[in-house]
């Protein structure tokens, strides 16, 4: 008998998936000042004054507003860090995230 091999072979390739990304979202309160959570969009997300005032807008006038988009454990961290930068001084400021459909 012949040393044949009679296995199939087959290339198993890898599928890698990006990792699910989260969006990070200020929800609208009436008691932090608007100048302040301003400073904290321009610290925490490095926007400009003028991309900060516009989510500080948006959020006043619907509620809500989603402000970046990242990787879980970076959202997560962000939104923590603007929270308790607002709770640090008194304010009840409040960062949210939530998978990206």
């Amino acid at each position: 008998m012949a040393d044949t091999d009679t296995k199939p072979r087959t290339k198993v390739k890898t599928k890698v998936e990006r990792p699910r990304l989260h969006k990070v979202i200020l929800l609208n309160d009436d008691y932090t000042p608007r100048e302040f959570v301003v400073t904290i969009l321009k610290a925490e997300f490095r926007m400009t004054e003028d991309q900060a005032h516009k989510v500080m807008i948006t959020a006043h006038q619907r509620g809500a507003c989603v402000v970046a988009v990242f990787a879980k454990d970076v959202a997560e961290t962000k939104a923590t860090r603007a929270t308790d930068a607002g709770r640090a001084k008194g304010y009840p400021l409040m960062f949210t995230t939530e998978p990206e459909e």
